[in-house]
Formats: C-alpha cells, sequence, structure tokens
C-alpha cells in the first residue's frame, strides 16, 4: 500500500490533514519516474496553501511539493536529468502530491541528489536554495542600476533568511539582517558575525537598521511578512528602492498610500516560488537548479532540522512546524 497526505477542504491543516492508504503506483509511463520517498519537508508555504484552499474537494487533494528519496523506476523513453537513474538519490520539486511513500513524478522535476549530501538536505535541497536564487537575483537587478546600496531582510533567522546570508556574503552584497527578538539576533551573530543584525523587539529598530547600514541607502528590501513589516520596510528605502515580498506571514494587509510609493518612486513587487516554472525558460529553469544544488553544498551546515517524524506523527510535525522560535525545517519519513 501506499501512504498519502491529503485534505479534502482548507482549514487548520493539523485539522484537515489525513493520511489515507491506497495501492502502490503503477509502473511509470513515458516522461515519468516512480520515486521511493525517504523523507519530505514541512514548509510553511505548503501549510499556508492547505489552510487558503477555497471550498471542498470532490476528490481529495494531494499534500506537498517536495520531496527526496530513491528512483525505483524510470518510464520507457524518458529524458532523465543527470544523474538521475534507477536506485539513484533524487529530489523533486515542484512536484503536486510529494507528501507521499511513493511519487510518480514528472522527469522535469526530478534532480539528482549529490553524493555529498544527507536525506536531510536533500529534502530541503530545492524549495529555500530556488527562492534564493530568485532573492537574490531581484536583489542584484536592481543593484546593477548603480546604487552603492545593501540589502535589508526581514525573518533573517529562517531557513531562507540564513541561505540568503549566505549568497549575500558569497557575492559581497552588503546585509542588515532583522529578526523578531534579541535571542533569535544573538543567535544568528553566532552563525554570520561580520553581518549586522537588528532585533524589532526594540521600538526604534529602524534606526538601527539606518545605523548599521552606515550611510549607505537601503536598495532593496526582502520581506516574508507583509502587514507592518512591510510598511516599515518601504520607509527605511531609499528613493528609486524596491521591497521584495514573497511570502505572507502576517495576518493584516500592507496598507500603503499611493504617495508612499511615489515621493520616493518605490517599486513594490510580489515574488512566488511557485510560479518559477511558468515564468522561467528551460535554460533559466536549469541554471537555476545548478545554483541550488550548488549552494545545498556549500551552505549544508544552515539546513538545519528542527526534529524529524513519521507519518503517524502528522499532527505533531505540522504543530511544530509552524512553532515560533523553531529553528530549521521539520521532516517527516514515510
Amino acid at each position: 500500500m501506499n501512504r498519502r497526505v491529503v485534505h479534502t477542504r482548507g482549514g487548520l491543516p493539523a485539522d484537515v490533514l489525513t493520511v489515507v492508504e491506497e495501492p502502490e503506483p503503477a509502473a511509470p509511463e513515458q516522461g515519468q519516474v516512480l520515486i521511493r520517498t525517504t523523507a519530505f519537508s514541512v514548509h510553511p508555504g505548503d501549510l499556508q496553501a492547505v489552510e487558503a484552499y477555497p471550498g471542498t474537494a470532490a476528490q481529495p487533494v494531494p499534500a506537498g511539493l517536495e520531496a527526496t528519496g530513491v528512483v525505483e523506476a524510470i518510464g520507457s523513453g524518458t529524458r532523465s536529468a543527470p544523474g538521475v537513474e534507477v536506485g539513484g538519490r533524487v529530489t523533486v520539486f515542484p512536484q503536486p502530491g510529494a507528501w507521499s511513500q511513493w511519487i510518480v513524478a514528472d522527469a522535469g522535476t526530478v534532480v539528482a541528489v549529490p553524493d555529498e549530501l544527507s536525506d536531510e538536505v536533500a529534502a530541503q535541497m530545492l524549495a529555500n536554495p530556488l527562492t534564493t536564487v530568485m532573492l537574490r537575483r531581484e536583489a542584484q537587478e536592481h543593484l546593477a542600476f548603480g546604487y552603492d546600496g545593501l540589502v535589508v531582510q526581514t525573518a533573517a533567522g529562517s531557513s531562507v533568511g540564513r541561505l540568503v546570508t549566505g549568497v549575500c556574503r558569497f557575492h559581497n552584497l552588503a546585509l542588515v539582517n532583522v529578526v523578531r527578538s534579541d535571542r533569535g539576533a544573538a543567535e544568528l551573530h553566532k552563525r554570520f558575525p561580520d553581518v549586522p543584525v537588528v532585533s524589532t523587539e526594540h521600538p526604534d529598530w529602524a534606526d538601527e537598521v539606518r545605523k548599521a547600514a552606515g550611510g549607505r541607502p537601503v536598495s532593496v528590501a526582502l520581506d516574508p511578512i507583509g502587514g507592518k513589516s512591510a510598511e516599515s520596510l518601504l520607509d527605511l528605502l531609499a528613493p528609486g528602492g524596491k521591497l521584495v515580498e514573497y511570502g505572507q506571514i502576517a495576518e493584516e494587509a500592507i496598507s500603503v498610500h499611493a504617495s508612499t510609493l511615489l515621493d520616493k518612486s518605490l517599486t513594490l513587487r510580489g515574488k512566488n516560488i511557485g510560479r518559477w516554472p511558468a515564468e522561467a525558460s528551460a535554460e533559466r529553469r536549469a541554471s537555476d537548479v545548478a545554483t541550488a544544488k550548488q549552494i545545498a553544498l556549500e551552505l549544508k551546515d544552515q539546513f538545519e532540522v528542527a526534529a524529524t517524524y513519521g507519518l503517524g506523527e502528522l499532527a505533531d510535525a505540522v504543530e511544530h512546524a509552524v512553532r515560533p522560535g523553531k529553528v530549521g525545517l521539520v521532516l517527516v519519513r514515510p
């Protein structure tokens, strides 16, 4: 039997996600790869999608987009990526229904895992690194116009935030990190002692960011929170600056008067890794995946795991995935 995580309606993930049993999948057809899953990560974005699902589904909706495992079979005539072979370790993204013991994946979403990477890293090798690549591109496209500026990012202690910091250091992009607590600031400072970090626990945190910037203009702000956080970042931006929103942690809307954007010619841009396959060319996708793998290899110590659960502990895994203060992603081993 195959055990798969599904939901039939939107709502709190702990309430609506369930594990069902179904027959093992048939042999893969052309263009498909059959994968035996060894681990998958519980991304907060996956849970947000479950919570926001509209209405009730006629059929169970498979959950998850990323997982790692071992190739059991490849459909006849299938063109697969280099290194994808029977018996080989792979990661799949974006593949709807990835939270399953067995996955029949589109060959185009299957990527070989380097031998140097553990399953714990492989389970998060694509979604977060690809998000990091996307954000770095947004920053560099702006900074290339001549600004001697820097980047500010919120939620800097998150899994994506730590990767962004590592990549910015590698590419010599000036950065100021923002977290929500003094404790988080101290932990992040231990990881990256040469990168300024500010805590929003202080009411004057925006002034602390300006001080850390040392007179350099804040050219780009990266924010997965939204709401009041986004409004504060718009105020920090220099004329011509750009705010990139790539998440929706805050429940409240972003309230921005047109004058805020007009007076300083600011750009407010939304980026969603879910749209990456449709927006990027085949060449760009291949390049981005190669870069994501390199990020995983170079920064593998930043791919922390908060905890590992079994499928029978799904509710606990989901609760842990959204727990404030956790460090790293929650994994499930089917």
